[in-house]
């Protein structure tokens, strides 16, 4: 049981379990592809970091992008980049391409794009590869309390969606 699973039981939040066949650099695409749903409620969970280096968490859509330069507008920073793999994996305690918000290894904020609490349901990762829980976009924003922005730009065909 992944420390994500732990963490909704705790708060008695229900959800559903989505198990996969997992891809490398397959992203939310395979992961919608393979379980049939819509790639816009295949959330991405993706770690960050700003120009002081500090660690944040973005929610986004699965058929978008991050906008890093808005973002950073958004947080007052002077950049917002990627981690590299090894330090997003120290940050969340989790492998890349499993990593869920919640149950994070420490507390990081979160940023989730505006659009997502609007969604009825929505599934991301549920801490390992090729495993989405589903639930209710309300019970998301009720448990992360993520600050809302807008930062989602549609997503290049060529770019790699995985998160």
């Amino acid at each position: 049981m992944s420390a994500a699973v732990r963490v909704l039981l705790a708060a008695g939040v229900p959800f559903t379990d989505h198990f996969y066949e997992y891809r490398d650099r397959g992203g939310t695409a395979w992961a919608a592809e393979s379980l049939g749903l819509d790639e816009h409620a295949v959330i991405k969970t993706l770690v960050m970091e700003d120009d002081r280096r500090a660690p944040l968490i973005v929610l986004m859509h699965g058929d978008c992008e991050v906008s890093t330069k808005a973002l950073a507008r958004t947080l007052g920073a002077a950049s917002v980049r990627p981690c590299a793999p090894d330090v997003a994996e120290r940050h969340s305690g989790y492998r890349v391409g499993g990593t869920s918000p919640f149950g994070t290894r420490r507390a990081l904020p979160v940023y989730m794009e505006a659009a997502i609490a609007e969604l009825d349901r929505v599934f991301v990762n549920g801490g390992k590869r090729g495993y989405l829980v589903g639930l209710a976009a309300a019970d998301l924003v009720r448990l992360l309390q993520p600050v809302a922005v807008s930062a989602a730009r549609p997503a290049s065909p060529e770019v790699d969606r995985s998160g």
